[in-house]
């Protein structure tokens, strides 16, 4: 039998339509990988196209890898002359050859996010420009925002004239691009504009890779800025053998540049081109893929596709609305728990969804007390941490020289007394010679104003240039090593702060660890490919699948992923979506927020639960927020409370609920707002987040100040039996006492091991 007879109809179209443009419309779930990989098979095994004509793009390297394990089972020999790359990897490979037609070095060092805010942060300071008024992220987004839509300087200067706010933030671009240049460096955008500023001033450059890749496929096409655009347009101008694979439905990175209409109008752009739905999916039940399609077919602006399975009707969908945010994340910890306990579920089969990274407090206080491992994705990037950064400039020092930011950075780690008069001084020679800051530092005998100080910067100096002449008798973890050991960074460390230093130390580690996988898994290592490598990382590439804990993340951060039992937390108007996508004046917006929800829901394969909370604390204030209009579009049949999604609540009800005095005026309407409750109202046997309170001992009815229970008053110990009125008979494991309390551990019959305090569980002896 064929690989290709293991298709669906649809899938086996898309391999076979080879010439020419080819919009694949993959739904969620239906199987795209495996559509794209077979189709290099059959171009390879079938038409004898040759590997290296062939490019396939991506977004992420964990997709790349994914895709590119795929194809070299599926096309042995041969396969590792296939591009499967990433837009950044791609053009960084096309840069790091002929980026010197631009005036750069090939070289060139790529600035992360902290990178270019401390340019930013340089430049605002030489220009006067009051980073009070004029916020660095606020001005690193307008840059970002004109490189996505291929608005170079010049013709952004031309757009804002006349505009003063807007003039100031083209003086910047300007300069921040210019100081870019000399540090020989690019920032994540640059690197897609500089490919195709290469290719459109350099055409026979781009006539050897349209040569190269005569069949071009991109993954997540939706997903696409105009920059991307106009890179993979460019790149198939010749043989117009493109195939794009994307789902308008999951168009969720705008904020980011994405430009849903390059995937809407793939058409206009190439008229001959070949449409095909994958619209069955394998990944998740009915009940859910009904759901999905419900909420989604309120856009207006979308293709058409409505996704079906052979996998079965299913469990139907989960509601529970709850008073309030802490009832919410106790619920679903819970959930967890009992899931694991019987057995239905490992950790990681378990994921909780949220819209904002605000509401992952709560959910991680209650999965600590619960017992329950999690991870939280979306945190601090490895790559992002101190230490790590600190190790990466001394390698980009060493490898290029120019990178001012690098060489700043690193020039007291460790302290040599080098200070700021020392390093303006510095600046100021290289300025007035056209020379970067390193270079001045070698010529730092020379400088007259310098003095004394001078003395200061040889021996780091001639460290830079020692592990230069040793470069090629090390490996890179050899390196590092070598780094930390003359640097005696471990001592830096210890100084610096001691209680952190040994965790610090095995992430530098950690590094050496991948360093030594780099060196294993290429033919020819380099420095260069090295720190490039590292510098594309994403934060969900880091997501470890077999480490067996509940994943914790927002919805964007969950695309891709699918898990078999999935929570949706705080489904409210108000939150999702958001007060102001409501009142926005764009309807795009909230089409883009149910396009998130969409997500949300299809990460979902056997069961899917949506929660939400009457009210919640947001920015220090209680607000009544009213179910999500997402969960209002799905039919009450899917859902597993018959009655329904909640109806507002009458003037009455809803003056109960939140604890107003009766003969107060009417609520007109349910909007989002904040609600100072009478503290005389709050009943003690509600748990009730009010105006002010947030930490989990107040949350759990310790109040500010109350004291701790005395020992006398325990009526039980270690190893007895104990009554608990939600959890029932259990024996206690354990009792530490706390500065204001008494901590109890507790292995339930039949909830299992809690961990709690003794004056809130008011356990009873037996």
């Amino acid at each position: 039998m064929s690989i290709y007879d293991t298709l669906n109809r649809e899938q086996k179209e898309g391999v076979l339509h080879t010439e020419g443009p080819l919009l694949l419309l993959a739904g969620a779930g239906s199987g795209k990988t495996r559509v794209l990989t077979h189709r290099i098979a059959y171009l390879i095994g079938e038409m004898g196209i040759k590997p290296w004509n062939i490019l396939a793009i991506t977004f992420t390297n964990k997709a790349a890898g994914e895709m590119r394990e795929r194809v070299d089972g599926l096309v042995g020999f041969g396969a590792d002359q296939i591009w499967v790359t990433t837009f950044h990897s791609a053009c960084v490979r096309i840069l790091r050859r002929y980026i010197d037609r631009l005036g750069y070095g090939n070289d060139f060092s790529i600035y992360d996010t902290d990178d270019q805010k401390t340019v930013v942060k340089a430049v605002c300071k030489r220009l006067c420009i009051d980073t009070k008024v004029y916020k660095e992220r606020s001005i690193m987004s307008v840059i970002s925002s004109a490189k996505d839509e291929l608005v170079g300087v010049r013709e952004y200067e031309l757009s804002v004239a006349g505009d003063f706010n807007k003039a100031v933030y083209a003086k910047v671009y300007r300069e921040y691009q210019e100081t870019l240049k000399k540090n020989n460096a690019l920032d994540f955008d640059d690197i897609i504009v500089k490919t195709v500023e290469l290719f459109k001033s350099c055409p026979e450059v781009l006539d050897s890779y349209q040569e190269r890749f005569r069949y071009i496929m991109v993954d997540e096409y939706q997903d696409t800025n105009t920059a991307q655009f106009e890179l993979v347009h460019l790149l198939a101008g010749k043989y117009r053998n493109l195939c794009v694979v994307g789902d308008d439905d999951q168009s969720i990175y705008k904020f980011r540049g994405a430009n849903i209409r390059n995937i809407l109008d793939f058409e206009k752009y190439f008229p001959e081109a070949g449409v095909i739905r994958l619209e069955q999916n394998y990944r998740s039940t009915q009940h859910i893929l009904d759901a999905a399609n419900a909420v989604i077919s309120n856009n207006v602006n979308r293709k058409e596709k409505a996704l079906w399975t052979d996998r079965g009707a299913g469990s139907r969908i989960h509601f529970r609305q709850f008073d309030n945010a802490y009832e919410e994340a106790e619920y679903i910890a819970d959930e967890v728990a009992r899931r694991v306990r019987r057995g239905e579920a490992a950790y990681r089969d378990c994921a909780v969804l949220y819209r904002t990274n605000a509401q992952a407090r709560l959910l991680e206080e209650r999965m600590i007390m619960e017992g329950v491992p999690y991870n939280v994705v979306g945190g601090t990037n490895f790559y992002a941490r101190a230490e790590i950064k600190d190790i990466l400039a001394y390698l980009k020092t060493i490898d290029n020289g120019r990178d001012e930011v690098a060489v700043r950075r690193i020039i007291n780690v460790p302290r040599r007394g080098v200070g700021n008069a020392t390093m303006e001084k510095l600046e100021d020679y290289a300025e007035m010679r056209g020379i970067g800051l390193y270079e001045a530092m070698e010529q730092a005998d020379e400088i007259m104003s310098l003095g004394r100080a001078g003395v200061k910067l040889r021996p780091f100096v001639l460290l830079i240039r020692s592990f230069r002449e040793r470069l090629q008798g090390l490996t890179i973890a050899e390196l590092i090593q070598a780094i930390v050991a003359e640097t005696d960074y471990e001592e830096y460390l210890q100084n610096n702060d001691e209680e952190s230093a040994e965790d610090r130390l095995a992430n530098v580690d950690e590094l050496i660890t991948k360093a030594v996988n780099y060196q294993e898994t290429h033919v020819e290592p380099s420095l260069t490919e090295f720190l490039e490598e590292v510098a594309l990382v994403a934060d969900i590439d880091n997501v470890d699948s077999d480490d067996d804990r509940v994943l914790l993340m927002t919805l964007h951060s969950a695309k891709g992923l699918e898990f078999p039992h999935v929570y949706l937390a705080g489904m409210e108007d108000g939150l999702f979506p958001s007060y102001m996508t409501i009142i926005s004046d764009d309807p795009a917006d909230v089409e883009e927020e149910r396009r998130l929800a969409y997500v949300g829901i299809t990460r979902a394969m056997n069961e899917l639960t949506l929660t939400c909370a009457r009210m919640r604390m947001t920015r220090g204030e209680t607000q009544y927020n009213p179910v999500s209009r997402f969960v209002r579009e799905i039919p009450t049949g899917l859902m597993d409370q018959e009655a329904g999604v909640p109806k507002p609540a009458s003037r009455e009800a809803f003056a109960d609920l939140i604890g107003l005095p009766k003969g107060q005026p009417a609520v007109t309407d349910f909007r989002p707002r904040a609600i100072n409750r009478p503290k005389a109202v709050v009943k003690a046997d509600k748990p009730f987040i009010a105006k002010g309170i947030g930490s989990l001992n107040q949350i759990a009815g310790l109040s500010k100040g109350a004291p701790a229970q005395p020992a006398a008053e325990l009526s039980y110990g270690e190893g007895d039996r104990v009554l608990h009125v939600k959890y029932g008979e259990g024996i206690v494991l354990n009792v530490s006492r706390e500065p204001r309390d008494y901590k109890v551990t507790v292995d339930f019959d039949r909830a299992g091991q809690k961990i709690m305090y003794a004056s809130f569980a008011k356990l009873k002896r037996l």
